[in-house]
C-alpha cells in the first residue's frame, strides 16, 4: 500500500480506517526510519500529490524532529544526527524544492520542517550552505517562491538562536527581510512573510540596532509597514514595534514622538487586532520602565545599565485620554468569557501599568473623567469609569489616594448592590477588591475600613455573593482582601463579630448549582481559606465547628460511583479545593496548643480521608492531599508515625510521578514535613526513601526545578536520622559534589539560569548543614573529613561571586 493513501486513511472520519493507518504508519517508522522519512519528504516535495497527504507528510516529519519534553527532544535530535548523509541529503533537497511549490500548505509545511532542521544542524555546524541557498536569488524569485523563503528564514530565526549565525548572514538575513517589507514590493503576501520574518529575527539584530543607519532604516521601513493598506501587515508591524520596545528600549528615544502619533491613530481608527497592538507597545515601555525603577529605585548611578528614558511621563498628557478613551468600548458580554480580550481590557491594563510607572502623577489626569462618567445613565459610561478608577490604585501613594477612596467607598457600596448593569456591578466589586488589596492593611496609616463602615461593607459583599456568578466571583476577591488587611491585627479582629455569617455565605457560594461558572466555587473556596487564616484565637471555636463540615463534604466526593469523565474531573476539582480547606484549617488550629488539643480527636478520621482520596488516584487531587498531609504531620509530630505503614506506598508514588513534576516538587517538600515531625522514628522509611531521591536527581526525565527541594530533603533526612546517615554519604556526597561543579560553570546567560543557579546552590547549601548538624556531636564525625575540601572550594566559589 503506497504511502499516500495511508496517510489519507489517517485522516478519515472512519475510526476503524484511521486507526488502522496509524498503525501502518507507527510500524513504518519502527522498521525502516531513513526510508519513512525519505518517504513523507518524497510526499510533500511531490506536486502531484493531494494537498492533504503533503500536510500530514510534513506535519509527521517535523514531529520526528522535535518534541516538547527536554529529554524525548534530546533523543530526536540525536536520532537525526545519527542518520546517513546521504539520506539526510535528498531529505534537505526535498524539502529545499517544495518552496517552490504552487501549493500554499505544501510551502509553508516545508518552511517549518526546513527551520527544525536547520535548528538541529546548524550550532553543530552542519547545512553551512542553507542560509546562502535560501537568500541567493531571493529577489529574482516568482512572489510565491520569494514569500515561501521569507516565511523559512522567520521559522529559522525562530528555531536557531542568534550565535550560531554569523553577523555577516545576519546582515544578509535581515536585508532581505527589510526589502521585502518595503512598500515598493508590490505583492502583499511577500510584505506579510517579511515582517512577521523580521519579528523573529529582531533577536538577531543587536549589532545591527547599534549602527545608527542601519537602525534608522529598520524603523522606518517598520513604521512605513503600519500604515499597510492589508491590516494583517499593520498588525504584524506593530508587533514588531512592541518587540522591539522591550528588546532595545534605549534605542527609542529619537522614535518615540513619530511612534506615539502612529499609536494614537491605531487606536483610534485601525481595526481591533492591530489597535490592541498599538496599546501593547505602550504597556511594554511601562514594563521596561517599571523594571529600570524598580532595580535602581530611581535613582540613576553609573552603575544603571540602561538609563530611564521617562517616555511615558513625558507622554502622560496625551496617552492617558487615549487610553480613557479605550475604556469606553466594552463588549456586551465580555464578563461571562474568561479569555475575553478587547480594546477596553487592554487600555485598562495599560492604564494600570502606566500608574504603576508614574505614581501620583497619574491621578488629576484621570479623576475628571471618572467624576464626569460616574454617575452617566449609560452604563459603558458608569462602567468605564469605575474600570478607571480601579486601575490606577497600584503605584501612586495612599496620601494621594485615601481622601478619593474615602469619599468614592460610599458611591460604590450603594452602586453594587443597586446598579441596573451586571458589567457596572462586576467592574464595582473588582475596583473595591484592588481597594482592600492596595489600601487597606497594617501598614497603611490612615484606615479606609473603620467601625463606623465595616458592617456595611460586610453586609454589601455578603449580599453581592448571591448575584450573577461573575460578579459574586469578584464580591468573594474583594472579601478575601479584607479579610488579608486585617492578618496581623492581634488579638481582636473587626471581622470576628461577622466570622460566623461570613463562613456561613461563603459555604453557600460553593453549593451554588452554578458554581462552576466564573471560576465561583474556586473563589469561594480560596476565600474561606483567607478567612480562616486571617482569624484570631477569639474565633477558633468556629474554626473547629467547620472541620467536621469539610470532612463531610470529602467524604461525599468519595461516595460518587461510576463517574462520566467529565464528572470525575469536577470531583476531583472539589476534592483538591476540599483538601486545600482542611489544609489550612490544620495550620490554624495545630499552630496554638489549647486548639490543637481539641483538634487532635478529628486527626485519625482526617488522615483516613486523605488516604481514600490517594486510592481514586488523580495528579491533581494527589498535590492538594499531599500538601494537606504535610501540615498534618507537623501539626501531629511524632505522633505521625503510626500513619506511616499505610501512607508510606502514596509517599514514593509521589517521589516516581516525573510526569506530573509539581506533584514530584510537592512529594519532596512533605518528606521534609515527615522528618521534622518524626524526628529519628522515620529512619525505617528512609531506605527507600533515598533510593528514591537519587533516582530523581540521576533522572534526565525530571524536570530541573525539583532538583534543589531534593538536595534540601538531604538536609532534612541527615537532621532528623543524626549519624545513622552514614550509609548515604557515599551516594550522597558526590551527587552535591557534582551539582556544586556545575553551579559553578554555568554561564550566566539569563535571568532565568542565574535564578536556578542560586536555587540549586542554596539546596546545596541546605544539605551540607543538614549534615554537618545531623553528625554533630557525633564519634562519626571524621567521615565527612574526606568532602570538606571541596566544600570549602565550593563555599569559596560563592564568596568570589558575591558581587552578582
Amino acid at each position: 500500500m503506497e504511502v499516500t493513501q495511508v496517510l489519507l486513511n489517517a485522516q478519515s472520519v472512519d475510526g476503524t480506517v484511521r486507526k488502522h493507518a496509524e498503525e501502518s504508519l507507527k510500524q513504518f517508522q519502527e522498521q525502516n526510519l531513513p526510508g519513512f522519512l525519505l518517504s513523507l519528504s518524497g510526499e510533500l516535495a511531490n506536486n502531484e500529490k493531494p494537498v492533504d497527504s503533503r500536510k500530514l507528510a510534513g506535519l509527521i516529519l517535523k514531529n520526528a524532529l522535535d518534541a516538547k519534553e527536554q529529554h524525548r527532544k534530546f533523543e530526536l535530535v540525536q536520532r537525526w544526527l545519527s542518520l546517513d548523509a546521504a539520506v539526510k541529503n535528498q531529505i534537505k533537497t526535498c524539502l529545499m524544492q517544495t518552496l517552490s511549490s504552487p501549493v500554499a500548505d505544501a510551502r509553508s509545511t516545508a518552511s517549518q520542517v526546513i527551520a527544525k532542521v536547520a535548528g538541529i544542524e546548524l550550532p553543530q555546524k552542519q547545512w553551512p550552505e542553507l542560509i546562502g541557498s535560501l537568500l541567493s536569488s531571493i529577489h529574482q524569485l516568482p512572489v510565491h517562491v520569494k514569500q515561501a523563503t521569507l516565511e523559512t528564514l522567520g521559522y529559522l530565526c525562530e528555531e536557531v538562536s542568534p550565535d550560531v549565525v554569523d553577523q555577516d548572514q545576519v546582515n544578509k538575513i535581515l536585508t532581505a527581510v527589510v526589502q521585502g517589507m518595503n512598500a515598493s514590493e508590490g505583492n502583499n503576501d511577500v510584505r506579510l512573510a517579511a515582517t512577521r520574518a523580521l519579528y523573529n529575527a529582531l533577536g538577531f539584530a543587536q549589532a545591527n540596532f547599534s549602527n545608527d543607519m542601519e537602525r534608522d532604516f529598520i524603523m522606518r521601513v517598520v513604521c512605513e509597514a503600519t500604515l499597510s493598506p492589508e491590516v494583517k501587515i499593520r498588525q504584524a508591524a506593530f508587533e514588531c514595534l512592541v518587540s522591539i520596545s522591550s528588546s532595545y528600549y534605549e534605542k527609542l528615544a529619537p522614535y518615540i514622538q513619530d511612534i506615539f502619533s502612529i499609536t494614537a491613530k491605531a487606536v483610534k481608527e485601525d481595526e481591533e487586532p492591530v489597535a490592541l497592538q498599538a496599546i501593547e507597545f505602550w504597556s511594554s515601555i511601562c514594563d521596561e520602565e517599571i523594571d529600570i525603577l524598580e532595580e535602581y529605585g530611581g535613582d540613576f548611578t553609573g552603575d544603571s545599565d540602561i538609563p530611564c528614558f521617562y517616555f511615558i511621563k513625558q507622554a502622560l498628557p496625551a496617552l492617558v485620554p487615549m487610553l480613557l478613551e479605550t475604556l469606553l468600548k466594552q463588549e456586551e458580554d465580555q464578563d461571562q468569557d474568561d479569555g475575553a480580550w478587547n480594546l477596553a481590557m487592554a487600555g485598562g491594563t495599560c492604564l494600570g501599568l502606566v500608574a504603576r510607572t508614574v505614581g501620583d502623577d497619574i491621578v488629576p489626569l484621570v479623576m475628571p473623567f471618572i467624576e464626569e462618567n460616574i454617575a452617566k445613565p449609560d452604563w459603558r459610561q458608569r462602567e468605564a469609569a469605575t474600570y478607571a478608577f480601579g486601575s490606577i490604585l497600584e503605584g501612586p501613594s495612599p496620601d494621594k489616594l485615601i481622601p478619593i477612596v474615602n469619599v468614592a467607598l460610599n458611591f460604590m457600596l450603594t452602586a453594587l448592590t443597586q446598579d441596573p448593569n451586571s458589567h457596572v456591578k462586576d467592574t464595582t466589586a473588582w475596583t473595591l477588591g484592588r481597594i482592600f488589596e492596595f489600601l487597606h492593611g497594617s501598614t497603611i496609616e490612615t484606615p479606609i475600613i473603620t467601625q463606623a463602615n465595616c458592617q456595611q461593607i460586610i453586609t454589601v459583599l455578603l449580599q453581592s455573593m448571591k448575584d450573577a456568578p461573575n460578579v459574586a466571583e469578584k464580591a468573594c476577591g474583594a472579601l478575601y482582601f479584607l479579610a488579608q488587611g486585617f492578618e496581623d491585627v492581634g488579638s481582636s479582629s473587626p471581622l470576628t463579630p461577622h466570622f460566623q455569617e461570613i463562613v456561613q455565605s461563603l459555604l453557600t457560594v460553593t453549593h451554588r448549582e452554578d458554581a462552576g461558572e466564573s471560576r465561583l466555587r474556586t473563589a469561594a473556596y480560596e476565600t474561606l481559606n483567607e478567612v480562616v487564616r486571617c482569624s484570631t484565637d477569639e474565633t477558633a471555636p468556629m474554626v473547629l465547628q467547620l472541620v467536621p463540615v469539610i470532612m463531610m463534604e470529602l467524604h461525599q466526593t468519595l461516595e460518587a460511583q461510576k463517574l462520566s469523565s467529565d464528572e470525575r474531573e469536577k470531583q476531583n476539582e472539589l476534592q483538591g479545593l476540599l483538601c486545600g480547606c482542611l489544609q489550612v484549617i490544620v495550620q490554624k488550629l495545630g499552630s496554638s496548643e489549647p486548639t490543637k488539643h481539641v483538634f487532635m480527636q478529628y486527626v485519625d478520621q482526617i488522615m483516613n480521608l486523605f488516604l481514600r482520596v490517594f486510592a481514586c488516584r488523580s495528579a491533581t487531587v494527589h498535590e492538594e492531599a499531599m500538601l494537606a498531609i504535610g501540615a498534618l504531620a507537623y501539626a501531629t509530630g511524632a505522633d505521625f508515625a503510626k500513619y506511616m505503614p499505610e501512607f508510606y506506598k502514596y509517599l514514593e508514588m509521589g517521589l516516581q510521578n516525573f510526569e506530573e513534576y509539581q506533584v514530584c516538587a510537592v512529594t519532596v517538600g512533605v518528606v521534609g514535613d515527615i522528618c521534622r515531625a518524626l524526628e529519628d522514628k522515620v529512619l525505617p522509611y528512609c531506605d527507600g526513601i533515598m533510593t528514591q531521591l537519587l533516582k530523581d536527581l540521576s533522572s534526565n526525565q525530571l524536570h530541573r526545578s525539583v532538583k534543589p527541594p531534593i538536595f534540601s530533603c538531604f538536609g532534612d533526612i541527615a537532621l532528623a536520622i543524626g549519624e545513622n546517615f552514614e550509609k548515604y554519604l557515599m551516594y550522597a556526597m558526590p551527587m552535591l559534589q557534582s551539582a556544586a561543579e556545575l553551579s559553578a560553570h554555568t554561564s550566566i546567560a539569563d535571568d532565568e539560569m542565574t535564578e536556578y543557579t542560586n536555587l540549586l546552590r542554596n539546596g546545596i547549601l541546605e544539605a551540607y548543614s543538614g549534615i554537618f548538624q545531623g553528625f554533630k556531636n557525633s564519634p562519626k564525625t571524621q567521615l565527612l573529613i574526606p568532602y570538606a575540601p571541596h566544600i570549602l572550594q565550593f563555599l569559596d566559589t560563592i564568596y568570589m561571586e558575591k558581587d552578582m
